[in-house]
């Protein structure tokens, strides 16, 4: 509740419900509190039939679930000496006897089945305190929980008839639009029932989400495949990619498709750029190398940049940028080359060279291109960072793909 921990169980159930074809419509994180736990608990119990809980089964004072939910039901919690045994036989494992804290995690309430646990100790429990509500619970620990969900869970929801086709989702990622001039462009979609579109916007770029229900992810697939047809066709070159894509792996595969190879100048990002290139598996067979020219020095030493430029329209300018990306190219023998120089702030930014400012150049044996782009004051100093590195890398895309059109 603090935020220190990152609720990845929340995400790994809404994959596998999805993959179950069982429908998800909320989720709430609660304290250890058993009147708040409570309370939420009821909200749940008055709009859905399944009632998954993580969290909260373990031997401390604060592992208040079972306790809670058993007062909540008004349904009494019971010893089971099937899992006291299977206690006893984890601790005599590890050269320990089973203390009193830890064999409270054999109070389960009376009639429900226990969930067992095979990574951990804490077993949880499959239970119907109420006729057309089932409940689960699972330890917090994701190693634990994802356990118990692929060795129990599916099988019982399966055997039950919860498990009803599935729920296939396909995003498509587009980048130099918003999402909502997106949407307007595929208005029509929106309001489509199955399969459904759906916008998110991310911090850069922006993902449309085609989810369909289906017997099988083939079928879903099939459903979705005309509506992503349609929106590629609609957004033109805005779409760069789907589900997995990234900026950089696109561009690495127009450069190897092309055998051509690329170098870099960097100046504001850091080295950023190079970064995102080689997360890239295989970015050896075509990206050579670059240059962190942070300090103007650098920029005339390595990459042949003009000191009397530097000192008349200083190192964030146009023809900076265009130096940049000829210097690197020449210097490194690569068939592209690709610079960035800019004002990532918060300091350095003037009326007329404002924080957020950076030019992107790119060359090639067609000729060079530069960019201004004004990124925004409003940002904080990574998301400048990211912003030019992952726009640069948009650009290289554009004039790949151009270049593969014209044949140049």
């Amino acid at each position: 509740m603090l935020g220190d921990i990152l609720n990845s169980n929340a995400r790994y159930l809404a994959q596998q419900l999805a993959n179950l074809g069982i429908a998800h419509h909320y989720q709430t994180v609660v304290g250890d509190n058993p009147l708040r736990i409570q309370r939420a608990v009821a909200i749940a119990c008055d709009r859905a039939r399944l009632l998954i809980v993580t969290g909260g089964l373990g031997p401390t004072p604060d592992d208040l679930t079972m306790a809670t939910l058993a007062d909540f039901f008004d349904v009494p919690l019971v010893e089971r000496p099937e899992a006291v045994a299977d206690l006893e036989a984890k601790f005599a494992r590890r050269g320990y006897a089973l203390e009193p804290s830890s064999r409270r995690q054999a109070l389960l309430p009376a009639a429900a089945d226990i969930l067992p646990n095979p990574v951990g100790t804490a077993p949880g429990v499959i239970w119907q305190p109420r006729a057309g509500l089932t409940v689960m619970t699972f330890p917090g620990v994701p190693k634990e929980m994802k356990a118990m969900w692929q060795t129990t869970a599916i099988g019982y929801l399966q055997a039950n008839g919860w498990a009803n086709g599935v729920i296939y989702s396909h995003s498509l990622k587009f980048w130099g639009i918003g999402e909502q001039r997106l949407a307007q462009q595929v208005a029509p979609l929106l309001a489509a029932a199955n399969p459904t579109v759906a916008p998110y916007a991310g911090e850069h770029d922006v993902i449309l989400r085609i989810s369909a229900k289906a017997d099988s992810i083939a079928e879903a697939k099939t459903l979705i495949a005309p509506v992503a047809e349609k929106i590629r066709a609609i957004s033109g070159l805005y779409f760069y990619g789907q589900d997995d894509d990234t900026l950089a792996g696109v561009v690495g595969q127009l450069l190897s498709q092309r055998s051509q190879t690329l170098s870099v100048a960097e100046s504001c990002t850091g080295g950023g750029l190079g970064q995102m290139i080689t997360a890239v598996a295989g970015s050896s067979s075509y990206f050579w190398g670059g240059v962190i020219s942070y300090d103007n020095r650098i920029k005339q030493h390595l990459l042949g940049v003009d000191e009397q430029v530097l000192m008349t329209e200083g190192a964030v300018s146009e023809s900076v940028a265009r130096a940049m990306a000829v210097g690197v190219r020449s210097s490194l023998g690569t068939d592209w080359g690709l610079s960035i120089t800019g004002i990532a702030g918060p300091g350095g930014g003037s009326e007329t060279k404002p924080v957020g400012l950076v030019y992107i150049g790119i060359a090639s044996a067609a000729g060079i291109q530069v960019e201004r782009c004004e990124f925004g004051a409003d940002r904080d100093r990574d998301s400048i960072r990211q912003c030019s590195a992952l726009t640069a890398l948009n650009l290289l895309r554009l004039s790949l793909l151009k270049s593969k059109v014209t044949g140049r």
